[in-house]
């Protein structure tokens, strides 16, 4: 088991492959502040800060699942899912009028919480028992959970209440306005938890092995199958947290909400460097792709002679190129 755990990329120090994420990000900081100039403003970094802080929340997860070669792609309409059941929750106990509401703001907050902690929780014990890929089994709950938000809320606008709003808009303000939001330091603070899980804990360690070797991570104890089912169930959890934090952003809840968070979610962690094949990465990486992706979005939003059709072709052609960078890297290493 020690030798298992002293080959892991858990123990080794960064090498090139690690420093490419923060290079990207350091290129695009300094071309963006030469090609925008109110690109360094307050207003644009809490921009970057209140956009980057749903992706970090279901990266954080989402990394977890990559980590232990596992894929969730529920993650989207998980998020969904849970906006949706908070918002009509809402509304009929609390935000519709009802003189004896049956559920207080909490209860309404807690319980798609709990809903999303059953998803992850079926997803893995199907991928374990079924022993299908979390590719397909996560495939079918991202329809689920989809089909079930259309039901629910019948394609209407939903509200929400109002502690998410200010979550998702207001934060520590100097002259009046946002400086730091608290979506942002709710992001950091799942960040920090992640980490301290994975590289100071035996589960963290389990999961590094569980990506890296499987077969060699269970002939030394590790029973890898209930690591897959807590790694998914984190996924689902941090990917409803990053749906509540969202529509209190939007300061409703609409279907189309989510639709790029998974793509986004799964482009921050790889852009970071975390591996598809498991084994792995980190959520400090997961922390930098986030970053390097929302300064991309925000900085080329801040150049006005890029239109929108040219800024998502861009987006495209600069992710292509890091992630072949890193990929490169990875080879030489």
């Amino acid at each position: 088991m020690s030798d298992l755990s002293n080959s892991s990329p858990f123990f080794r120090r960064w090498d090139a492959r690690d420093i490419a994420p923060l290079v990207s990000l350091a290129v695009l900081v300094v071309f963006f502040t030469l090609a925008a100039p109110n690109f360094l403003k307050v207003a644009t970094i809490t921009a970057i800060l209140k956009q980057g802080s749903v992706l970090a929340i279901v990266a954080a997860g989402l990394t977890f699942v990559l980590l232990c070669a596992e894929i969730d792609l529920s993650v989207g309409m998980a998020a969904l899912w849970c906006a949706c059941l908070c918002g009509w929750l809402y509304q009929r106990w609390i935000g519709g009028g009802s003189s004896e509401p049956f559920m207080t703001t909490a209860a309404v907050l807690l319980v798609p919480l709990a809903s999303c902690l059953l998803l992850g929780f079926l997803s893995g014990v199907l991928t374990v028992w079924s022993a299908l890929p979390s590719f397909i089994i996560t495939l079918a709950m991202m329809f689920i959970a989809e089909g079930s938000s259309r039901y629910l809320t019948q394609s209407k606008l939903l509200k929400i209440p109002e502690v998410l709003a200010v979550l998702g808009n207001d934060g520590l303000q100097s002259g009046g306005r946002v400086v730091v939001p608290y979506s942002a330091m709710l992001a950091a603070g799942v960040l920090v938890a992640g980490h301290v899980v994975l590289q100071h804990t035996r589960f963290g360690r389990y999961v590094y092995m569980t990506g890296g070797n499987r077969e060699a991570a269970r002939l030394a104890g590790v029973r890898t199958g209930r690591i897959v089912v807590a790694c998914l169930v984190i996924s689902a959890a941090t990917a409803g947290l990053g749906g509540l934090v969202n529509a209190g952003r939007m300061t409703n809840v609409t279907l189309d909400q989510n639709k790029d968070l998974l793509l986004s979610a799964v482009a921050c962690v790889v852009l970071g460097g975390t591996s598809l094949f498991g084994g792995e990465g980190g959520i400090g990486k997961t922390a930098i792709g986030v970053l390097t992706f929302t300064t991309l979005n925000t900085g080329l939003i801040q150049i006005t002679w890029i239109n929108d059709l040219a800024r998502q072709l861009l987006t495209g052609v600069v992710l292509m190129a890091a992630l072949v960078i890193n990929g490169v890297l990875a080879k030489r290493r």
